[in-house]
């Protein structure tokens, strides 16, 4: 069956616009036309290489095509032990089973390995997190990195002519001896690539062992105050100004469009009010400590879990 599109230069790919509609990545979508599962104007594709317009009919898995929605960007502190991906063949917790109840489909801006910790970008754009995982774009990945070992300033002031390891060449370094503790040192280490693995496989070489690795800023954008497992909007405005106009054209990004989804509260940093009593129950007394022993344990419990080698407190992941 033949497909009638516009396939002038008027049009785009079809799965950059599948990836700009937020429903997967481009490499996503290309798999998914070659699974058979995209069809266009009524006729199953096989093949990425098409340009389509506004006009056409895309359907994916027998559900049309939703209309493109405005950009969006996300603020996600990822906890150690979960993969960074929407399925893991291995059965693992991935951070989309994590996140809370009310996101669009998101994507995540590069990744974080399943030791890794802290600041992780999400999105609903594509086309955007193509753009910013780009070398190109320049932007500074900034980690705390606690590490096994002893190292010299000097040794890592080298790092910023950068250094080849089995045959790959990692660019330019900033790797910065904040302190030692023990045994241990503690680093502040940026990278503008983020290679596999990239932090580890560079730390080995001067006999360092990482055995905490935390994100603490990608870009302009920062980890600061959010709580593991937590996740924080960037509003569109201030979106708009971070990203400035010119990663903005390059991925395309539209501020304008509406919001299919609203957003949950929780992700405004605003709390849920709290439940009213039940008919001819009393309120609850302000004075919790005396009603919730339990609570005060469960508080002992955390101080004792405290990590206290000066980074942030590790987590674990929620059980399923």
């Amino acid at each position: 069956m033949a497909i009638k599109t516009d396939n002038g230069l008027s049009g785009e790919r079809i799965a950059k616009v599948m990836a700009r509609a937020g429903l997967a990545s481009r490499r996503e979508a290309e798999a998914w036309i070659a699974a058979g599962r995209v069809s266009v104007n009524g006729a199953v594709i096989s093949s990425p290489a098409l340009n389509v317009t506004p006009s056409d009919n895309i359907v994916v898995d027998g559900t049309p095509l939703r209309s493109r929605e405005r950009t969006r960007l996300f603020l996600y502190h990822k906890p150690r032990g979960l993969v960074t991906t929407h399925s893991d063949p291995q059965g693992r917790d991935t951070i989309f089973r994590a996140l809370p109840k009310g996101l669009p489909r998101l994507i995540s801006v590069g990744r974080l390995d399943i030791n890794t910790e802290g600041l992780l970008l999400l999105t609903n754009d594509g086309g955007l997190a193509r753009v910013l995982e780009l070398p190109a774009t320049g932007w500074l990945r900034r980690y705390r990195v606690r590490a096994l070992g002893r190292v010299q300033q000097d040794a890592l002031d080298r790092l910023r002519s950068g250094i080849t390891i089995d045959g790959i060449r990692y660019g330019p370094i900033e790797a910065t001896l904040d302190r030692e503790q023990g045994a241990n040192v503690w680093l502040t280490v940026g990278i503008r690539e983020g290679k596999n693995r990239e932090v580890r496989k560079v730390l080995e070489t001067l006999g360092l062992k990482v055995n905490r690795l935390i994100r603490v800023a990608f870009g302009p954008f920062e980890l600061g105050e959010l709580n593991d497992g937590a996740v924080r909007e960037i509003e569109t405005e201030k979106l708009r100004e971070t990203l400035g106009a010119d990663i903005a054209a390059a991925a395309n990004a539209d501020f304008i469009a509406p919001i299919a989804e609203p957003a949950d509260d929780k992700l405004r940093g605003k709390t849920k009010p709290p439940s009213a009593p039940r008919h001819g129950a009393p309120p609850r007394k302000r004075d919790e400590r005396k009603e919730r022993p339990s609570q005060r344990r469960w508080e002992k419990r955390e101080r004792r879990r405290r990590d206290r080698t000066g980074g942030p407190r590790p987590s674990r992941p929620r059980s399923k």
